[in-house]
């Protein structure tokens, strides 16, 4: 197991005392369901990893901003929302070590960005099991808040949905609207995938265990679709303890 994991060990920097956590990191409940090998799937490992990387993301912009906190609160949500974590798992190309159910894999799970994002978060519960808060903290710093300044640049801290709206108006003077495209799940575990409309016309879709994450993953999408980034003037303000 060691091996399997040594190319992704040296790249995140990160070698593990126990390996079984990274691998248990890999694991959806979707193959724990058809498997007989994995007794356990990696959403406790997310939970621990979500808490963790809140946790260092607000501690990091408090101590190096001195913004409103209505204004850091944006930040941080850009920087841990579903959607960022997605990219940074593509970055890390962790697809290729998911372990996936048949009908997961079929539908194209290693690809959807919800799993992807839930798979970031047990890695670093994974770390902070394995290592403590520092060595995951480094891991965070290193692929996740590092993405803050182009985050600020492409005016992402903004709720999607807002701006999508917003760049809907000004071209078209039309408010987007959202429509349910399908369901699938249980009732405690489904998942959503919405449609972001202007004037009948779809423009994106994303998918999301709520239809509200959904809606903002389908402004998103539209938005990339178009490449509309629109740019956000931000005042930043460093603390000067820390500049």
């Amino acid at each position: 197991m060691n091996k399997k994991y040594k190319d992704f060990q040296k790249f995140i920097g990160f070698k593990f005392k126990n390996i079984e956590l990274l691998d248990l990191a890999f694991v959806h409940k979707s193959y724990v369901n058809e498997a007989n090998d994995k007794a356990e799937n990696n959403e406790r490992l997310e939970f621990l990893g979500d808490a963790v990387l809140e946790l260092v993301v607000t501690e990091f912009l408090y101590k190096n901003y001195g913004n409103p906190e209505g204004e850091l609160t944006n930040w941080r949500s850009a920087l841990v929302r579903g959607a960022n974590l997605a990219e940074i798992a593509k970055r890390l190309d962790i697809s290729g070590y998911l372990y996936l159910g048949k009908g997961e894999e079929k539908s194209g799970g290693r690809q959807k960005g919800y799993i992807l994002a839930n798979t970031v978060e047990a890695i670093i519960g994974a770390m902070f099991l394995d290592q403590g808060y520092k060595k995951a903290h480094e891991f965070i710093n290193k692929f996740i808040i590092s993405y803050l300044g182009d985050i600020l640049e492409q005016g992402l801290h903004v709720d999607s949905k807002s701006r999508f709206q917003e760049i809907a108006q000004a071209k078209f003077n039309v408010t987007p609207e959202y429509k349910l495209i399908s369901e699938s799940g249980p009732d405690h575990s489904k998942i959503f995938i919405m449609g972001a409309y202007i004037s009948d016309v779809k423009y994106g879709e994303g998918e999301g265990s709520s239809k509200q994450q959904a809606e903002q993953n389908a402004a998103v999408n539209a938005m990339d679709q178009k490449g509309w980034k629109k740019k956000k003037n931000t005042e930043v303000k460093i603390r000067k303890e820390n500049a």
